[in-house]
């Protein structure tokens, strides 16, 4: 088969790469807005590069995965879409509730495949500890904490088109929220701090945020973030119920310490990125991506599971501007329908 990447940045390289080496994928179709980029990439995987988006569609693909700047996505998915062909995205499909639906509305229209690009999901860690809550080890689940802190912050320029720490960071644990226990958020209440550098106050973002959620079956979550966790990049998830406990992303490169005389060390290397802790999941997307295509297996997260996590980060956001709690019934797009 021959697959068109379009965006060449760190994630499109990745997923190049791992495109490039799987058997059942015969050639690869590389753009870029830096068509030195691309064609850079192209040469050193022996792939082709193209000139732009319109080669990419005119010179004959059989599926399209799609890694260029967020702004771009709903539009290429509705025009893979218009084209008949399947579409890996990068998430979100777009930063808006009207965008995603209607590209979500296009690909179901045309009938055509769209997996999202929510990495965790074929993490080790989290499929380990979705496996614990359905096979019913930890009891009835009462606590689940979830946290992504950045070890540093973004460039500045960057955060007023990042869609927010609820959008761009948070939306991984809202994802796998909803992916690990199988339930839907009810309800949410959420804040945050704009007291570190002044870009984040400039942007009319927040540096550090929390938010507490409540689930369907009444289950409490808690989620977190900072931009500025100097110890290292630190992504966890603890789940507690009436039987047992466990907790994903502790391992010896999570970037904490204990005060207790008997507790474990530091890291001695923790970790640094999201690139690095995930690089085996994002690998396996890809992978899942090619069996998707070839009538293996389900789609794995399609776009309605983009679109019920965006929902929660926009009741987040909506709860930290108007300081209230938010219910999931005020987010338009209750059904995962096109409104």
């Amino acid at each position: 088969m021959r697959i068109g990447v379009i965006g060449t940045g760190r994630i499109g390289t990745i997923h190049a790469n791992t495109l490039s080496r799987h058997r059942e994928v015969g050639s690869l179709i590389l753009t870029d807005a830096d068509h030195a980029r691309a064609q850079a990439l192209a040469l050193r995987l022996g792939e082709t590069a193209a000139p732009g988006v319109e080669e990419i569609f005119r010179w004959g693909v059989d599926a399209v995965v799609i890694t260029a700047s967020t702004a771009a996505h709903a539009e290429l998915i509705g025009r893979a879409a218009r084209s008949g062909l399947p579409v890996f995205c990068e998430q979100p499909i777009a930063l808006d509730l009207t965008g995603t639906l209607q590209a979500i509305a296009e690909v179901e229209a045309a009938g055509t495949i769209l997996q999202m690009g929510y990495q965790r999901r074929f993490d080790k860690g989290y499929a380990g500890a979705r496996e614990a809550v359905r096979s019913g080890r930890l009891g009835r689940l009462h606590t689940v904490r979830a946290l992504t802190s950045d070890q540093s912050p973004p460039p500045a320029d960057w955060l007023p088109v990042s869609g927010g720490i609820f959008r761009d960071a948070l939306i991984h644990d809202f994802d796998c929220l909803r992916w690990v226990t199988g339930r839907e958020v009810r309800d949410v209440y959420a804040t945050g701090s704009d007291a570190g550098p002044a870009m984040f106050r400039a942007a009319r973002d927040v540096d550090t945020a929390a938010a507490v959620l409540t689930l369907d079956d009444g289950t409490l979550a808690t989620a977190t973030a900072t931009r500025l966790n100097g110890a290292g990049y630190d992504v966890r998830m603890e789940l507690a119920g009436e039987l047992d406990q466990i907790v994903v992303g502790l391992d010896d490169r999570t970037p904490i310490a204990s005060t207790e005389p008997t507790g474990p060390p530091a890291a001695d290397k923790p970790w640094t990125g999201f690139l690095e802790r995930f690089g085996p999941a994002y690998e396996a997307e890809l992978i899942a991506f090619v069996e998707v295509l070839r009538g293996e297996r389900p789609n794995p997260c399609d776009g309605r599971e983009a679109l019920h996590a965006l929902r929660i980060a926009e009741a987040c956001e909506t709860s930290r501007r108007e300081r209230r709690a938010v219910s999931m019934a005020e987010i338009p797009g209750a059904t995962a329908g096109i409104e």
